[in-house]
């Protein structure tokens, strides 16, 4: 999971010649020379639409992106981004699975409090100042709170032209927002075929309300994609889960990929793996094409 001990691993990382970090991502993107660097990221744009929306939900306004291809219908994805909040790499990831053919929303899970980049200008992460500044609005987001924002975001995606409400739709979650796919399954079973989570933390714990205990609950297929050093401080969160899906009767691939720290898989990140993202990149869709 996300916390000192895991943003000290990243520090030492950047510090030995790590990957690209978010502001070079950035630049790269905004000159067009991003795919020169990483080619996985060079969408096709006439095969897919993407715009700015704005979901009503119980609580506000929720500022997102919703891309899908240009014609046909097709399930839906929501797409939670991690503590660092909604940005031009999970945008570019949603572009990327909806050419593939889902319709997807890339969604602001700080949009209680700030509409756009969750972090001001010139506020870096991992900082001090940063934490200051997420930890109050990632307290907000409890299981109650993720539950009424799920249902809100698929009743927004339910509407639109480009989904198929006859199938199933599926659910991706990063860092903190791993736990939130587990979450809003376990509420919406009919709704839900499958859900992805990317170094999430806390997954299993021996809390009561550990995420865990609602897979019993979830008709969902599952992807839990865990990074190295948070299995290192978390030995018992693996076998937990998989004890859990095998009680539930329900599939789940669960693995802890070699080499990655915590945060490995969005493309801003300053411990990308790009080997390992791209091989996850790749199962989630196998698992979508199964469940959905």
């Amino acid at each position: 999971m996300c916390d000192n001990s895991t943003e000290q691993d990243i520090q030492r990382f950047t510090e030995q010649g790590g990957k690209l970090n978010r502001r070079q991502f950035n630049q790269l993107l905004a000159l067009g020379t991003l795919s020169a660097v990483l080619p996985q990221f060079a969408v096709a744009d006439e095969s897919i639409m993407q715009q700015e929306v704005t979901v009503k939900t119980p609580h506000g306004s929720a500022d997102c992106l919703f891309t899908a291809p240009k014609t046909g219908r097709h399930p839906a994805v929501v797409m939670w981004p991690d503590i660092k909040g909604r940005r031009a790499a999970f945008d570019l990831m949603g572009q990327r699975l909806a050419a593939q053919g889902y319709a997807v929303l890339v969604v602001n899970p700080f949009y209680r409090d700030v509409s756009g980049a969750a972090l001001p200008e010139g506020v870096e992460f991992p900082s001090q100042e940063a934490w200051q500044v997420l930890s109050p609005m990632r307290e907000k987001l409890t299981q109650s709170a993720v539950v009424s924002d799920a249902e809100a975001f698929f009743a927004f995606l339910d509407q639109q032209s480009a989904v198929d409400t006859k199938r199933q739709g599926a659910l991706m979650g990063y860092c903190m927002s791993g736990s939130f796919t587990m979450f809003a399954a376990a509420a919406m079973p009919k709704r839900i075929g499958a859900i992805a989570s990317f170094h999430g933390g806390g997954l299993a714990t021996d809390k009561p309300d550990s995420p865990h205990h609602t897979i019993v609950e979830s008709d969902a297929l599952a992807l839990h994609a865990i990074a190295e050093n948070d299995n290192e401080r978390s030995p018992q969160m693996q076998p937990m889960l998989k004890e859990a899906y095998q009680a539930a009767g329900l599939t789940a691939h669960i693995e802890v990929y070699p080499d990655t720290l915590h945060g490995w898989t969005p493309p801003d990140s300053k411990v990308y793996n790009e080997k390992q993202a791209e091989r996850a990149w790749q199962q989630t869709l196998a698992l979508f094409k199964q469940a959905l």
